[in-house]
């Protein structure tokens, strides 16, 4: 976007955006050969693997201050997509002004859940694009009580 070019989002009774992106949280990518893959961002790109999951197969890798996770794809999703979603992190999970948002554009707001993102785990919502990517709305981490 060039520098003179001012981006405007929906906002909230207060004035502020209802939705304010900070950067990408993480990828999920489905891959073929789960240890080929590991081998690639471990050696080619410098990644190391931060965390797994066993029960179901999945690989994370810390890319900055994002995360690159890997999941094994099946045979029934071999559709040419190896993306399974990617999120991005908000600012704020005020659910209440995010549903509006998304609703005033169409959009419904899945469940919110907690799910572990590139800070630890925090609230999120998933939706879909226009194209059928599944777009993660990754709120804050949760504080230490």
């Amino acid at each position: 976007m060039p520098d003179d070019v001012t981006a405007l989002a929906g906002t909230t009774a207060a004035g502020r955006a209802a939705l304010r992106v900070r950067g990408l949280d993480h990828v999920v990518l489905r891959v073929a050969d789960m240890d080929r893959a590991i081998a690639f961002y471990e050696q080619v790109l410098g990644l190391h693997v931060e965390r797994r999951l066993e029960a179901i197969g999945l690989v994370q890798l810390r890319a900055g201050a994002a995360m690159i996770d890997l999941v094994p794809r099946t045979e029934d999703e071999d559709d040419g997509r190896n993306m399974d979603h990617f999120a991005v992190r908000i600012e704020e999970m005020d659910v209440a002004a995010i549903t509006a948002h998304l609703k005033k554009h169409g959009i419904d707001a899945g469940e919110v859940r907690r799910r572990y993102g590139a800070e630890g785990y925090g609230s999120s919502i998933y939706i879909t694009d226009p194209d059928g990517n599944t777009v993660e709305l990754k709120g804050p981490p949760e504080t230490a009580a």
